[in-house]
């Protein structure tokens, strides 16, 4: 059990890093080939900010996870 609160915790941790970056912070080449990508027009401005909102809110719901776990288990 002690493993799955420590794995929890430290994915939540990373997701909210890499999403707050990517959205808030614009540090697009965090997301592997996009600047290839926009370039050659393959992707929109809109992409990273989709991709950088979705690991923010996973990171965050994994991180309240590790919580419960720490708390209630």
């Amino acid at each position: 059990m002690l493993v799955l609160k420590i794995v929890a915790l430290v994915l939540g941790a990373a997701f909210t890093g890499f999403g707050y970056f990517i959205c808030f912070r614009g540090k697009y080449f965090l997301i592997n080939g996009f600047e290839e990508d926009l370039r050659e027009g393959r992707k929109t401005e809109a992409y990273p900010k989709k991709v950088g909102l979705i690991e923010f809110v996973i990171g965050i719901v994994c991180l309240l996870a590790g919580a419960a776990l720490v708390f209630f288990a």
